[in-house]
């Protein structure tokens, strides 16, 4: 669950501190006010790419931070764990990440938010429009996904070892062009030999050496009016507490601030300990920041011809030299590399066909389980289907996703015919079925957060009030963060933040408000009413928060 969120110096806000509840969050507020700012922030924790444009006009970096509790099953129920995670944004582009204080890359970042986050901005319900994401959305309903991920393995090893037969069945010509080729390639990489990672590393280094010089002297001036000057706090809390010490003999209320005078210290001297070791390890010689700026460099170079990634660059070097023993290998590697694509072809079929099976049974449960979502979101008579190919396909047709090609079919109105989701659709049918596919396939994850930017694409009315109360019923299961227009939405929440943009002097700021009960009705009124919010919008924002409390009452 996203507890906390701190945000500064992104786009158009220069600083903002959220704390988010369990349940039903709503932010809302006026067109360009910043709400979606505040979700692709939590999207730039999550490992999303980081640009230069993000950082606020006239500011060095932007800086991102939030606190996640996630349950944790090996200390026992109810222990919960709370994960720090934060991430820097340079005006020059570059970008840091940390995980509990602790360097971390994009990846290790996007690992983290499958377990923490789903974040749905406005236009992904439009991915619902390629077939190709529809068998997904089976296995993860029905429990599939390491079946699945099995299946793309096996069709990972089938297509290596096509490669390598073809490769290996070259001229001499071809072969030793592409030899020479990959020499010059494999050892432009080697003779870098790069790690996983090395280049935020560096990255984090070079930040801290360009500022040596002035970090010394922070950290000595800090360690000295701790420690060592006349005036030194250390000294001085000698005589403080004393004073404390006393009071707590008159009033009680003080004792309590006498019983942490030893944690408090220890805390202060762990810190100048620290301050004076840390201006000790700061290497202040030019020698060493041109020798990360040379790595850098390099490791850059390396990205853009292999990359785009290090990680890109580590493994197009693994399957160069993969590559580079099979061209020189001898005659019979070729019936070797024959009998190895066979036995992955069988592999990949035994797990393919058990796939299929499965996925074809859950399938009709999955499309009768929608439908009765669709019916609670207003779409009452919808038909739905998931249509399969009829015949298995021969090797030129297996793909990562296994021996089926699937698509959704739909049917939101009584006498029509099924046709492909893609070509049926209205706007606002497509979110209320972005919106049951989620509720069906989101699992239970304890702990997780659902974030939905502008899931009422589309929609109004009564339409509006049963989105609402799905939303609504989602956050009894997981924490939910909404971004909304419609007053019939926020009306259910159980959280209800305000973004607000003004011009302070010349520059525009952006501010998170939680609003309490006379601030959710004029908030609501304005979203009836719009700039004019007048009694009669505030007492149909006031009968419309009271009608969505005795319905979640009686729920």
């Amino acid at each position: 669950m996203l507890r906390f969120l701190r945000i500064r110096n992104l786009a158009v806000i220069e600083g903002v501190d959220v704390e988010f509840e369990p349940g039903f969050n709503v932010l809302t507020g006026e067109t360009g006010a910043g709400k979606s700012i505040v979700v692709e922030a939590v999207g730039l924790l999550l490992g999303t790419r980081a640009s230069a444009d993000l950082v606020r006009t006239g500011t060095p970096h932007a800086a991102i931070e939030a606190i996640f509790e996630h349950p944790s099953t090996p200390l026992g129920a109810g222990h919960v764990d709370e994960i720090v995670v934060r991430r820097e944004i340079s005006s020059q582009g570059r970008s840091r990440s940390f995980i509990n204080g602790a360097l971390a890359t994009a990846g290790a970042l996007r690992d983290l938010s499958a377990r923490l986050v789903e974040l749905h901005g406005q236009h992904e319900h439009q991915s619902l429009l390629d077939p190709l994401t529809h068998l997904p959305l089976v296995d993860a309903s029905a429990g599939l996904t390491d079946d699945a991920a099995r299946v793309a393995e096996a069709w990972s090893s089938v297509r290596t070892f096509r490669e390598q037969l073809e490769r290996s069945r070259m001229d001499a010509r071809e072969k030793a062009a592409r030899l020479d080729l990959i020499g010059f390639q494999l050892g432009e990489i080697e003779k870098a030999a790069p790690t996983g990672g090395e280049d935020e590393v560096l990255g984090a280094q070079r930040q801290v050496l360009v500022s040596a010089e002035r970090i010394q002297v922070l950290c000595q001036e800090s360690y000295a009016a701790l420690y060592e000057s006349d005036g030194a706090v250390l000294a001085s809390l000698g005589g403080i507490w004393k004073r404390v010490g006393e009071l707590a003999l008159i009033d009680p209320q003080f004792a309590s601030h006498v019983e942490a005078r030893d944690g408090i210290k220890s805390q202060l001297e762990d810190l100048a300990y620290f301050l004076r070791s840390y201006a000790e390890s700061v290497d202040a010689s030019p020698g060493r920041l041109q020798e990360v700026e040379d790595r850098l460099a390099l490791l850059e170079r390396l990205k853009r011809k292999y990359g785009p990634s290090l990680d890109d660059v580590i493994e197009r070097g693994r399957v160069l030299a993969q590559e580079r023993a099979l061209l020189t290998g001898t005659s019979e590697r070729a019936e070797d590399l024959q009998k190895a694509l066979d036995a992955a072809g069988r592999a990949y079929l035994a797990a393919a066909r058990e796939l299929s099976a499965k996925r074809r049974t859950a399938a009709v449960k999955f499309a009768r389980t929608l439908e009765g979502l669709l019916a609670d979101l207003a779409m009452e008579r919808t038909r739905f289907e998931v249509r399969f190919n009829s015949g298995e396909p021969g090797p030129e047709g297996w793909t990562e996703q296994g021996i089926d090609t699937g698509e959704f079919y739909v049917s939101p109105n009584p006498g029509e015919d099924l046709r492909p989701l893609a070509r049926i659709v209205s706007g606002g049918e497509l979110s209320r079925v972005m919106l049951a596919l989620k509720t069906l396939t989101v699992g239970d994850g304890k702990g997780k957060t659902l974030i939905f930017d502008e899931v009422d694409a589309g929609i109004g009315g009564r339409v509006a009030d049963v989105v609402g109360n799905r939303l609504r019923a989602l956050g009894d299961r997981f924490q939910v963060l909404c971004i909304t227009h419609l007053p019939q939405i926020a009306a259910r929440a159980t959280t209800h933040f305000q973004i607000e943009k003004q011009v302070r002097g010349t520059r525009t700021v952006t501010s998170v408000a939680r609003l309490d009960d006379s601030g959710r009705v004029e908030e609501i009124g304005r979203m009836i009413g719009g700039a004019s919010i007048t009694d009669a919008t505030r007492a149909t924002a006031r009968d419309l928060l009271e009608a969505k409390g005795e319905r979640r009452k009686r729920k």
